[in-house]
């Protein structure tokens, strides 16, 4: 979920901010924060990467717009997140119970594939 990782960075989820109003150039993007240039195309270039925000061609301008579809998979986790979360609010005696974990003991095998859960390996840009 390279999502996630795009938007664990403050400066990259105030762009999306701002491109969730409208959108904007690079330079505009720029004007926006004490940043270098050089330091704005890489944050956009991985915002760009993990799908939350496109280029187009408008002439010599290139105008960078939020990509809706490309959160759709931070949706879904989301929903599946509080669907778990509103079910054990409303019944906490059916939560499941905290893992313990030994040092000693090996590290367990991944989560079965059909208890709704998937394991996601997050990854620093």
């Amino acid at each position: 979920m390279l999502c996630l990782t795009a938007l664990a960075d403050p400066t990259r989820r105030r762009i999306v901010e701002l491109l969730a109003r409208e959108e904007y150039t690079a330079g505009e993007i720029v004007a926006e924060f004490a940043l270098s240039a050089p330091a704005i195309s890489q944050h956009l270039k991985i915002l760009r990467e993990a799908g939350l925000v496109t280029v187009r061609a408008e002439g010599q301008r290139r105008v960078h717009v939020l990509n809706p579809a490309g959160f759709a998979e931070l949706d879904v986790w989301l929903h599946r997140m509080k669907r778990t979360w509103s079910q054990q609010a409303e019944n906490p005696n059916n939560a499941q119970p905290a893992r313990a974990v030994i040092k000693d003991e090996p590290a367990h095998e991944p989560a079965a594939a059909d208890d709704g859960w998937e394991i996601i390996k997050m990854e620093n840009p």
